[in-house]
């Protein structure tokens, strides 16, 4: 039985397998990872492709992540905020082209506090009650993750970015908890959320040792959703001059957390396309299924910057949309803009 097989059959993998797997250079066995990935992508959400509307919220936030384009110590970030009315504006406009879901993130912008978020919320939820509302605002208390579910939200994304605490205090400053960013991923699991965790591929300082950590605590929290992309190094952040993550390495994560966890919804994320031309549809291929074309306003497109040269900045939102069922398309799937709920 090959490698490919066994995580398949038995939905486990070795460390010894995933350092193999990230090492080979074995046409044939990237090949099988990849059609295996796709294949088990396939039995459970068929040709289907979700797009997700993604609404930028504000490039504001409090904490000084040090692979973060948004860090507060950045001084030559742009910040904005986007009010009530645009945001109701960009779910107008999501909601004309087909978008069933709904995905607002943001830095962590105590603007936005809980009766501000509420409002939004709980607006959008009366005006769009066929939408999923996805949120990503890094963490908060148990009692606004409640009172965000409360007013309507159904899903919340948090990357955990790395499931070792040591690897997670060389990326973060010090007042920043790993134990934390734990705690609220099992709130929101608590709670009821649909939850995506994840993590970047080729940080600073990861290893096999961390990455299998990562795939360990995945397995262990079983989200809904995994969101996993190549770290982009940023200007004006300490780690500016470290080389940026693998493509090659992301797609096969990619894979191997399909075959791991058949039925996760899978996103191919914007920082593939920023890698690689052809990032996001090579993501598929390798058992992908979520892409969230940007429903933000042009004029804040290029100030959401969390990493540098960020793709589909000057497309509007039509434009994003029909540019990205277009990609999809040519490699033979379908785009959906249903809420794509997870299948249990």
């Amino acid at each position: 039985m090959s490698i490919v097989d066994h995580i398949r059959t038995e939905r486990d993998i070795s460390r010894e397998e995933l350092e193999a797997i990230l090492a080979t250079d074995d046409k044939d066995s990237i090949e099988e990872l990849r059609s295996q990935a796709r294949e088990v992508a396939t039995s459970v959400y068929g040709n289907k492709i979700f797009m997700r509307g993604l609404i930028e919220l504000s490039s504001h936030c409090k904490n000084d992540c040090l692979y973060c384009g948004l860090r507060r110590s950045n001084t030559n970030a742009s910040r904005y905020r986007l009010t009530d009315d645009e945001i109701f504006q960009c779910c107008a406009t999501g909601y004309r082209l087909g978008f069933r879901t709904f995905v607002m993130q943001g830095g962590e912008d105590g603007w936005f506090d809980d009766k501000r978020m509420c409002r939004i919320v709980s607006t959008i939820r009366q005006q769009y009650p066929d939408c999923a509302i996805t949120l990503s605002l890094g963490e908060r208390s148990r009692e606004s993750y409640q009172a965000l579910f409360d007013a309507g939200a159904n899903r919340y994304l948090l990357r955990h970015e790395t499931a070792s605490p040591e690897h997670y205090a060389r990326l973060h400053p010090s007042e920043m908890s790993w134990q934390n960013r734990i705690d609220c991923l099992w709130t929101l699991k608590e709670i009821g959320y649909q939850v995506g965790c994840g993590f970047m591929v080729g940080s600073p300082f990861q290893t096999i040792d961390t990455l299998y950590a990562d795939l360990q605590f995945i397995r262990e929290l079983q989200p809904q959703m995994v969101g996993i992309g190549p770290f982009v190094a940023t200007a004006n952040t300490p780690f500016e001059g470290y080389p940026n993550g693998k493509v090659s390495d992301t797609l096969r994560l990619l894979a191997i957390i399909r075959l791991l966890h058949p039925h996760v919804l899978l996103p191919a994320t914007t920082a593939l396309g920023t890698l690689h031309p052809r990032g996001r549809e090579l993501g598929i291929q390798f058992g992908a299924n979520v892409v969230m074309p940007n429903l933000s306003p042009i004029a804040h497109r290029k100030d959401y910057a969390i990493y540098d040269n960020k793709i589909c900045t000057g497309e509007e939102a039509a434009e994003c949309r029909a540019c990205t069922e277009q990609r999809i398309k040519k490699i033979g799937f379908e785009t959906v803009v249903d809420r794509g709920d997870y299948k249990a």
